[in-house]
């Protein structure tokens, strides 16, 4: 039988914690302006004081009651970069920013609910765009989650399922559902439009 604490379906509806363009898409091949402007937004936010976490593209909830969710895209991940660089006084040097552009791999992260300790063992992920099912090229789980706020009420608790996808595997501009298996049973869904993801 499937807990209600994640058995029925979640959707959620995407939100973006960053700058969106009317026609921005997740950016696989950045070009030169766009990796500057990236950097730019982190100093910025450096100077502003916020947190580099303010440029992961978030989704579902963040309350620790419900499933959500974030994922980081290459000009997300400049931003990042640049941020944390900056609070500590310093500039990404041109191998670090290599190294986030030309990442062959988007992350996504997730939280799921339940209600045992090991809910979350052999937890798995995927992309689906427009019935085009995209398998991840790793999946990490809690092998141990942690106690929710709801403690000890249902649900009990929580887990990271994480997970990378090739960029040439997915559509970066298609409405895309990701879909979480907890181990235990059920399905956690959320809603995106990657095309309004930069």
């Amino acid at each position: 039988m499937k807990s209600p604490a994640y058995g029925s379906m979640w959707i959620a509806v995407l939100w973006t914690c960053g700058f969106v363009s009317p026609s921005a898409a997740i950016e696989v091949q950045p070009a030169q302006a766009q990796v500057q402007r990236s950097l730019d937004r982190g100093k910025e936010a450096a100077v502003q004081r916020q947190a580099p976490e303010t440029f992961y593209t978030r989704f579902g909830s963040g309350d620790g009651l419900h499933p959500g969710g974030f994922l980081v895209t290459k000009l997300g991940g400049l931003s990042v970069l640049a941020t944390h660089m900056a609070l500590r006084g310093l500039e990404p040097s041109a191998a670090d920013i290599a190294q986030v552009t030309e990442a062959p791999t988007m992350l996504v992260s997730t939280v799921i609910l339940g209600d045992s300790p090991s809910f979350a063992v052999n937890s798995y992920i995927l992309l689906d765009q427009e019935r085009r099912v995209v398998k991840p090229a790793t999946v990490r789980v809690d092998g141990q989650a942690s106690r929710s706020s709801a403690w000890p009420k249902s649900p009990k608790f929580l887990a990271k399922v994480v997970a990378t996808f090739r960029y040439a595997d997915f559509d970066p501009s298609a409405l895309t559902t990701i879909t979480v298996f907890p181990g235990t049973g059920g399905e956690v869904h959320f809603s995106l439009n990657f095309a309004e993801i930069d």
